[in-house]
């Protein structure tokens, strides 16, 4: 009810802007792109380089999808993931315990358990070295300079821009596997004996929220990174992906989200790319736009 009551405060919040104000946002970094064009609609300092915590995940699941991970199998938790999740929030995934690997994709996109990443990447056969290679293949693949990664997790390291995150969730979002689980905003996963059995509520606030038409993303934090949150919003039929980088606050983030969502709604006053034409549907990624924005 506290969270219900924050949001409906900061959705009057937003509302109370001039209709042909900018929107305030607070996060260091932030951009909204087209997700058909790739063009940018609003952008606050998007190419400055920022630790990203837990949004790196949308990178393991690229990269493990990429390496032909077979949802349907199983994969036991290992002391090895313990170990490099170590240092992080909370986990339900317990060692010795035993899940599919598409309900390991639903714990490490959905509530970010740190420890889901190396079993994945073992699932698919590779190392955790293996997976940070992969997952600099996908930034590279995507022509994403600015991007690197030297841990799975998120918890140490990694590093990108507002711009570039948002490039990459709209590629992962071509996944139709990735947008399910991402657009998901509770699930239960059962261990192979049948316990436990873990509820899983995705840590997308707005998703859960529902005063926009979520798509699905990933949220992130660390002391470095800040508060961190990407993810993809449907405006009648346009869809546009939005990356807000180091937040000082929980909230901010998802006002941050919730006031450009609310100029977009209005028009978008002031935008470097029209909302007002109708849009196709989102098409893949072109070679000639990926790691950079194109022209309105």
């Amino acid at each position: 009810m506290r969270t219900l009551l924050l949001w409906v405060v900061m959705g009057v919040l937003a509302n109370t802007a001039g209709a042909d104000d900018l929107p305030d946002v607070k996060s260091k970094s932030a951009i909204a792109i087209d997700a058909e064009s790739g063009a940018e609609i609003f952008a606050k300092d998007a190419d400055e380089i920022r630790a990203i915590a837990s949004t790196t995940k949308i990178f393991v699941a690229m990269a493990v999808r990429k390496k032909g991970l077979d949802l349907d199998a199983w994969t036991k938790i290992s002391k090895d993931d313990a170990r490099y999740a170590r240092g992080g929030s909370r986990t339900r995934l317990d060692v010795g315990d035993t899940f599919r690997n598409h309900d390991l994709l639903r714990a490490m996109l959905m509530a970010s358990d740190n420890r889901a990443p190396t079993a994945l990447a073992r699932a698919a056969g590779m190392t955790p070295e293996q997976l940070v290679a992969a997952m600099n293949g996908i930034a590279k693949d995507l022509d994403l300079k600015r991007t690197k990664f030297t841990d799975p997790t998120g918890l140490r390291g990694n590093v990108s821009t507002a711009r570039e995150m948002a490039i990459a969730l709209r590629a992962a979002l071509q996944d139709d596997v990735l947008r399910a689980i991402m657009n998901d905003p509770f699930q239960t996963i059962v261990a192979k004996d049948g316990r436990p059995k873990i509820g899983y509520g995705s840590t997308n606030q707005p998703l859960v929220v529902h005063k926009w038409d979520v798509i699905g993303g990933k949220t992130g934090y660390t002391t470095a990174a800040g508060y961190c949150y990407i993810t993809a919003a449907r405006f009648g039929e346009r869809e546009v992906v939005f990356a807000f980088l180091g937040a000082e606050g929980k909230q901010t983030r998802f006002a941050d989200f919730n006031r450009v969502a609310t100029w977009i709604d209005r028009g978008a006053p002031g935008a470097k790319v029209s909302l007002t034409a109708k849009a196709r549907r989102p098409l893949k990624i072109d070679r000639e736009i990926r790691g950079r924005v194109a022209k309105p």
